[in-house]
């Protein structure tokens, strides 16, 4: 039998505050992880879905001329659907106009993609629009949209609202309407083979920063290096690129989640080094004892890191709970709101990343165990001879 083993689990110390100050340090460390996980995955799940991860566009893109289309069937698109991080190219059309409502005028930009044939065969000329358009113009869903459009005449178009969608673009200076790929096709004069630009999608793994950034550059090589005679010369751009400031503040939030795993972890260390400290003088006589009866120094410190690792198991086991059952509440009812003009989001985001978590466990339960060395060296300065006279 393991001595230290046996002895640990006769020592009586309940330990129940640092049990709580654990708790609650590795529940702000999970919820932490969460919420940057769940921003992060929200966000650029979000701008995705409306941009693409990467796009193929022109090198004299505009927004606002109808004059410079490219086309969608360009011959090296089959070895860029041969790169396997590449999910799905979408043609899109883009087209900047302004919608009018009485006295009230706002400048939007509508996105043109393929809808299914039910959808569009259902309302001629419908659109979706974010939320904030509906708020700031009084739209809701069955009103008109009217639309100018300026290029070398203006052109008005009476669209019809179909949907009011909400979306992390709200919580920038662009608004985009989504529309049929067809009505804009035919607003500027295009063919059906014509689009403004080619949006890449990409496998959930390749989602990443880094990711992104590598698919972008396998994207513009084979633009760059297999274009045909017949095809148009495309540039790839990456969302990270495309919208810089948005991509900042997502590092910067994993950076304070960093800080705060960082900071919990050498709190819930400090507290258990007082913990253990109260331990060891509550049981001098103990270790004296120990000591004479010839355990040594190493063998005695064993003894009570044993007793002070179940009880950060414990406080870990009681914060992750706590921890996953307020993030499950969050995920599933979004009772904590927020402002999407500063946080581009409407509530808090959740996302429960399991690898993330157990490793922000291992590495705290690590950090503090090591910590715990400290108060042990303690042990070495109990003199034997003078806590048994003590007795």
């Amino acid at each position: 039998m393991d001595a230290s083993r046996f002895i640990a689990g006769r020592l009586r110390f309940g330990g129940r505050i640092a049990v709580v100050s654990i708790a609650v340090s590795f529940l702000i460390m999970i919820v932490s992880v969460s919420v940057s996980s769940g921003f992060r995955n929200e966000i650029r799940d979000g701008i995705s879905d409306l941009t693409g991860d990467v796009q193929l566009m022109p090198v004299d893109m505009n927004y606002i001329s109808e004059a410079s289309p490219i086309s969608i069937k360009q011959s090296f698109i089959p070895d860029i659907e041969a790169i396997p991080e590449v999910k799905d190219i979408t043609p899109a059309v883009y087209r900047a106009g302004i919608v009018k409502k009485g006295e009230s005028i706002h400048g939007v930009l509508f996105k043109g993609t393929p809808r299914e044939k039910s959808e569009s065969d259902t309302v001629r000329l419908g659109v979706s629009i974010p939320i904030r358009l509906s708020d700031m113009l009084g739209l809701k869903v069955g009103d008109k949209l009217l639309t100018y459009f300026v290029g070398e005449k203006v052109k008005v178009r009476n669209f019809n609202i179909i949907d009011v969608y909400e979306g992390v673009m709200d919580g920038t200076d662009n608004i985009v309407v989504l529309a049929d790929i067809a009505d804009l096709q035919r607003l500027d004069g295009w063919s059906s083979d014509e689009a403004s630009v080619l949006e890449l999608t990409l496998e959930p793994d390749a989602k990443t920063d880094a990711g992104m950034r590598a698919v972008t550059d396998k994207v513009g090589h084979i633009a760059l290096e297999k274009t045909g005679e017949d095809d148009d010369t495309l540039i790839a751009t990456s969302v990270i690129s495309r919208y810089p400031q948005i991509f900042d503040w997502l590092n910067l939030i994993d950076f304070n989640v960093l800080f705060i795993l960082v900071l919990m972890t050498i709190v819930a260390g400090f507290n258990m080094i007082s913990g253990l400290l109260i331990m060891l003088f509550r049981n001098i006589s103990t270790i004296g004892t120990l000591k004479s009866l010839g355990m040594t120094d190493k063998a005695i410190a064993k003894v009570f890191l044993r007793v002070a690792s179940v009880i950060v198991f414990r406080g870990m086991l009681v914060g992750n709970g706590v921890a996953l059952l307020l993030c499950g509440i969050q995920k599933w009812t979004h009772l904590i709101k927020l402002n999407p003009e500063n946080y581009f989001v409407p509530f808090v985001p959740v996302h429960l990343n399991l690898p993330a978590v157990l490793t922000a466990d291992a590495l705290s339960w690590l950090v503090i165990m090591i910590l715990l060395l400290i108060p042990c060296l303690f042990i070495s300065k109990v003199d034997p001879a003078q806590t048994v006279r003590a007795q």
